[in-house]
C-alpha cells in the first residue's frame, strides 16, 4: 500500500513539475489560432496589434525595477507595450489590479515554476523583447508587476493611470 502511495505521489509530482515549469522561454503562442480569446478584465481587454499604435517601452532590470514605473493613457486607447529585459534573468510583466496581482504573486510563491500565458502578460527571457498589446477601455489606476517568485516582493511593480 505504501509503495502504491509513493508511486502515485511521484507521478503527481512529475506531472506538476512539467505543468508548472516556468523556464526561460516566452509563453506566447507560436500560432495565433491557439491564442486565448480576448476577455474583458477590470483593467481592459487585449487589443489588436495594428500598425500605428502608440508604443510604450518598458525596461526590466535585475535590480527588480521597471523603467519607467508609471504610464498615462487615455480611456479607450490601445497601446503596444514593448517590454525589454535588460537583465540576466527571466522577468515578466503582468497587468492587473493590486488585488489580482497580489493573489497571483502568492500563487507564484507556492508554485514558482507555474506556466501561464494570458494576453495581459509577457514573459521575457534575458536580453530579449516582447510586445503586449492592450486596450485600456476602463478609467482608473491599474497596476503591473513581475510576479516571478521574489520579484514582486522586492518591489518590481508599476502603475497605469487611465484618464477620460
Amino acid at each position: 500500500m505504501q509503495t502504491l502511495k509513493y508511486i502515485a505521489a511521484s507521478a503527481l509530482l512529475a506531472f506538476a513539475t512539467a505543468t508548472f515549469s516556468h523556464g526561460n522561454a516566452s509563453h506566447a503562442p507560436a500560432d495565433p489560432a491557439t491564442a486565448v480569446p480576448p476577455e474583458q478584465k477590470a483593467w481592459g481587454i487585449a487589443g489588436d496589434a495594428r500598425p500605428g499604435l502608440r508604443t510604450l517601452t518598458l525596461r526590466m532590470t535585475d535590480d527588480m525595477r521597471f523603467e519607467p514605473d508609471h504610464f498615462s493613457v487615455k480611456r479607450g486607447e490601445t497601446v503596444r507595450l514593448h517590454v525589454v529585459n535588460q537583465g540576466q534573468i527571466m522577468h515578466e510583466v503582468v497587468l492587473g489590479t493590486q488585488a489580482s496581482l497580489h493573489e497571483h504573486a502568492q500563487m507564484m510563491l507556492k508554485f514558482p515554476g507555474m506556466e501561464h500565458a494570458e494576453p495581459y502578460m509577457a514573459h521575457v527571457a534575458p536580453g530579449a523583447t516582447e510586445d503586449l498589446v492592450w486596450n485600456f477601455n476602463r478609467s482608473g489606476s491599474f497596476d503591473f508587476a513581475c510576479l516571478i517568485a521574489g520579484h514582486y516582493q522586492a518591489g518590481m511593480t508599476g502603475t497605469f493611470t487611465v484618464t477620460e
